[in-house]
């Protein structure tokens, strides 16, 4: 059926244009993919002030050890953003210049720097002469401190944690051989000053579903050893590790996860995610 069915002109047609869409979409993630180096990524003065909160109050039972959760009251306010918070910082990292000793500006006009930041893509990096000029403070804590509201509500709501592109691939299956290659590219995007957002998975579980952004590594017979700054507990860096033994990713406990094996791919970095 399958001989019978490419003897006809259109399924050709479809197929080459199809591996002409899959050649360009390729070609687009690599151009997008920023390769010069940048300057490392400074916790905390690089992240946001504000938290990412977690709708769910988390708890290990006592019997089973398993995770178990119950919903946050009262609701929280600002929830389900850790991916907003994450991308954001990485776009302050790679799009804005701070400039302290310059004078503060209007609410409006600070409203429309930070949508300036926004606009741009996180997969890319601007050159120092085009990147967007922050007045009147020193890094993007200190600013989002002050402008809390602000950044709350421009940065975007809880759909674009849903609808982040690079979702997709979670569902498929993670290669011990893929993990491996992951923390090797990971170690050297962070090396190279990219800022780079991972998402953590435990997939089908769904006991862990986060966005972090890796800054620092240190590489050990054992493995790679990671901090990762976390938008849901800001002032206190994440351990995220690779065994090299095992070709697994391993997150720290947390107030909101019990700690254990994980996946991990980079987002915000290629056109397919």
């Amino acid at each position: 059926m399958l001989r019978c069915l490419f003897k006809s002109p259109w399924p050709a047609l479809v197929l080459r244009r199809l591996v002409v869409l899959v050649g360009l979409v390729l070609l687009t993630g690599c151009i997008h993919q920023d390769v010069t180096p940048g300057r490392p990524f400074r916790f905390p003065a690089d992240t946001l002030s504000l938290t990412n909160e977690t709708a769910w109050v988390y708890a290990r039972d006592p019997v089973t050890g398993e995770q178990r959760h119950t919903p946050r009251q009262p609701p929280p306010t600002y929830a389900l953003r850790c991916f907003v918070v994450a991308r954001t910082a990485k776009q302050f990292h790679a799009h804005a210049e701070f400039r302290p000793e310059l004078p503060a500006v209007t609410a409006r006009e600070y409203r429309r720097h930070l949508r300036a930041v926004l606009a741009r893509s996180p997969r890319r990096r601007s050159e120092p002469a085009q990147r967007v000029v922050i007045p009147g403070f020193a890094d993007l804590h200190s600013f989002s401190a002050a402008w809390v509201e602000l950044f709350q509500a421009e940065a975007g709501g809880a759909w674009l944690s849903y609808a982040q592109r690079g979702n997709w691939r979670m569902v498929l299956p993670f290669s011990r051989r893929g993990q491996r290659n992951e923390a090797q590219q990971l170690a050297a995007a962070i090396k190279a000053g990219r800022a780079p957002v991972v998402h953590v998975v435990d997939f089908p579980h769904l006991r862990i579903n986060h966005a972090l952004l890796p800054y620092a590594v240190t590489e050990t017979d054992a493995g790679l050893h990671f901090l990762a700054y976390d938008p849901n507990q800001p002032g206190t860096p994440l351990e995220l590790s690779f065994d090299r033994a095992r070709r697994r990713f391993q997150l720290a406990a947390t107030a909101y996860y019990i700690g254990g094996d994980v996946n991990a791919y980079t987002v915000y970095d290629r056109a397919w995610r």
